[in-house]
C-alpha cells in the first residue's frame, strides 16, 4: 500500500508508568534525503453521525414544512445562502465546507428505516439477514474501519466513539463494523478513549488528576531532551508547545467530566457520556472530538467515527434554543408526534424543535473544526485542511424515514482532493451512496493495488466509482 512509501517524521515519547505520547510531524527531524513531496500531512477522515434526518422542506401529515437545513442556493456558500438554516452555525467555516446534496442510499430490505440508514450509512451494504428489522446487522465492513485497517500503523483499528444512552434501538452503537454481522464495540467514555490513546490506565489518570499533574509530566525528561536538539526548528518547537497545551486543556476538561461522573455514580445516576440529557451528551461529543483531534494530529489514527445516540436516538432530550428547556426525546420530535411510530398526539412546532436539534449538532461540528484549525502542520496546512470531517445523517428526513437526499456536510479538502466552499447537487436520481463513500475513502488516502482511487467499497451490485463532481 502507498502508506509504506511515506517517510515517517513522527516520534513517540515513552515515559514513566508506560505512558506514551505520540507527537505531531516534526519536519526538521526528517531523515536526510526526504523529498518535498513527502512533507504533506497524510489525510484522515473523521465521521460524525446524527440520526433522524434534518428539518428540511417537506409535506407531512402534520403540515407543510419550510426548508431549515440546506443552503438557499447551489454554488458558492455565502452568509446569505446560509442565513436562517442550521448550517449558518458554520458560516465562519463556509470556505472549508463542501455541502453535498442528492446522496441517495439503496432501499435494501432491512424492514426498518432506522436500521436501513444506520447499518448502511458507512457500509453501503444490504442487511446481513434481510427483513430483520430492529435485530438487523450490517452486511459488510464500514468505511471508517477500512481506512484504519489499511492506513493505521501497526494494524491499529480506527477509533470508534459513542455518546448517549447505552443500549436502546438497534442495540446502541451500530455504525462501525469489521465485516458482515460483525459490529464494533465503541469507547463510550472520553476519559477511557484518552487513556487508551496515551497508554495509561484509570489508576494512573486518577493519580495525575489528584496531583494536578499531566501526562506531559510523565514524559518531561524525554520532551526536554527532544526540545534540546539543536536541529529542531522554531516552527517545530511551536508545534510541540501547542501539542502540550492541547493535551493539558483536554485533560482539564476530562478531569471535570470525571468528577461529575464520579458524583453521578455515587447518586446512582448514569455518567454524562451515557446521559439522556442533550447538553451532557453533546458535551461528551465535544470531549470525544478533542480526543479525535489529538489522535489524528499525532498520527495515532487516520480514522475516527463518532456516533451520537442509538439507532433512532430515541432517549436523548435536547434543549429548546429559545426557552432553554429540555424538549421531548429526539425520535418523537422527528416523527412530529408523541410516539415512536406514526400515531400519537401531534407535537406543536415539532419541525422548529427538530431544527433546534440540527443547530446543536452544527455547533458541535463547529467545535471539531475549531480544534482542527488550531494545528498548523509542517507544510503550512492546518489539520482541518489536511483531512476531511464529515457530519452526516443516516436519514434524509424524520417523518418519512427517507433514504434519499441524505445530509452530508464535509469540512476540509483532504490535502486538496475535495472541492471547498460550495453547495453541490449530485446528478441523477438513482443510488449513488456507494460512489459517495468510495470518494471519501479515496480522499482519506485509500488506493487499490494499482495505486488508483478505490472503487471497490460497498455492495458490488452498486456503481462504486468515485464522484468527479466532488473532486477539486
Amino acid at each position: 500500500m502507498n502508506r509504506n512509501r511515506k517517510v515517517s517524521r513522527r516520534f513517540v515519547l515513552r515515559g514513566l508508568g508506560g505512558a506514551a505520547v505520540a507527537l505531531p510531524v516534526l519536519e526538521s527531524l526528517a531523515p536526510k534525503g526526504a523529498t518535498a513531496g513527502g512533507t504533506s500531512t497524510p489525510p484522515f477522515a473523521i465521521f460524525l453521525r446524527q440520526a433522524n434526518g434534518a428539518a428540511v422542506a417537506q409535506n407531512t401529515k402534520v403540515g407543510n414544512e419550510p426548508e431549515r437545513f440546506w443552503p438557499a442556493s447551489t454554488g458558492a456558500l455565502t452568509p446569505d445562502s446560509l442565513q436562517g438554516r442550521a448550517l449558518d452555525e458554520l458560516t465562519d467555516f463556509r470556505d472549508n465546507l463542501l455541502v453535498v446534496g442528492n446522496v441517495n442510499m439503496e432501499n435494501y430490505n432491512f424492514a426498518d428505516g432506522h436500521a436501513r440508514g444506520a447499518f448502511q450509512c458507512l457500509t453501503a451494504q444490504p442487511a446481513a439477514v434481510p427483513g430483520a428489522g430492529g435485530s438487523s446487522e450490517a452486511g459488510g465492513e464500514s468505511l471508517d474501519h477500512r481506512i484504519g485497517a489499511e492506513l493505521n500503523a501497526d494494524g491499529r483499528e480506527s477509533m470508534f466513539l459513542y455518546a448517549g444512552s447505552a443500549g436502546g434501538w438497534l442495540g446502541g452503537a451500530c455504525i462501525s463494523h469489521r465485516g458482515s454481522a460483525n459490529r464494533r464495540a465503541p469507547l463510550h467514555d472520553p476519559v477511557l478513549a484518552y487513556q487508551q490513546m496515551m497508554g495509561i490506565d484509570s489508576d494512573q489518570f486518577a493519580t495525575l488528576i489528584a496531583r494536578q499533574r499531566s501526562i506531559n509530566d510523565l514524559v518531561k525528561s524525554e520532551m526536554d531532551t527532544l526540545l534540546g536538539r539543536p536541529e529542531l526548528s522554531t516552527q517545530d518547537r511551536m508545534r510541540l508547545e501547542l501539542h502540550q497545551q492541547s493535551i493539558r486543556d483536554l485533560e482539564n476538561g476530562l478531569s471535570c467530566d470525571l468528577s461529575k461522573d464520579q458524583e453521578a455514580a455515587l447518586d446512582g445516576l448514569a455518567a454524562g457520556h451515557a446521559s439522556n440529557n442533550g447538553d451532557e451528551v453533546l458535551a461528551a461529543v465535544r470531549a470525544h472530538m478533542d480526543v479525535a483531534a489529538l489522535a489524528v494530529a499525532c498520527g495515532y489514527t487516520r480514522s475516527v467515527a463518532i456516533q451520537v445516540g442509538n439507532g433512532n436516538d430515541g432517549s436523548t432530550r435536547y434543549r429548546n434554543l429559545e426557552t432553554g428547556e429540555e424538549m421531548e426525546n429526539f425520535h418523537f420530535l422527528s416523527h412530529r408526534r408523541l410516539s415512536h411510530g406514526g400515531d400519537g398526539e401531534i407535537i406543536s412546532d415539532s419541525d422548529v424543535l427538530h431544527h433546534y436539534v440540527d443547530r446543536q449538532f452544527a455547533m458541535a461540528f463547529r467545535h471539531l473544526l475549531e480544534r482542527l484549525s488550531e494545528y498548523v502542520m509542517p507544510d503550512g496546512q492546518t489539520l482541518l485542511d489536511a483531512g476531511l470531517s464529515c457530519w452526516f445523517n443516516d436519514l434524509g428526513s424524520g417523518p418519512g424515514h427517507s433514504f434519499r437526499n441524505l445530509p452530508n456536510i464535509i469540512a476540509g479538502s483532504a490535502g486538496g482532493f475535495l472541492r471547498q466552499g460550495e453547495f453541490i447537487q449530485l446528478g441523477g436520481d438513482g443510488t449513488n451512496h456507494a460512489r459517495f463513500l468510495n470518494t471519501l475513502g479515496s480522499a482519506a488516502g485509500l488506493r487499490d493495488a494499482n495505486g488508483d482511487l478505490i472503487s471497490d467499497f460497498g455492495d458490488p451490485a452498486q456503481d462504486r466509482t468515485p464522484l468527479p463532481e466532488m473532486m477539486a
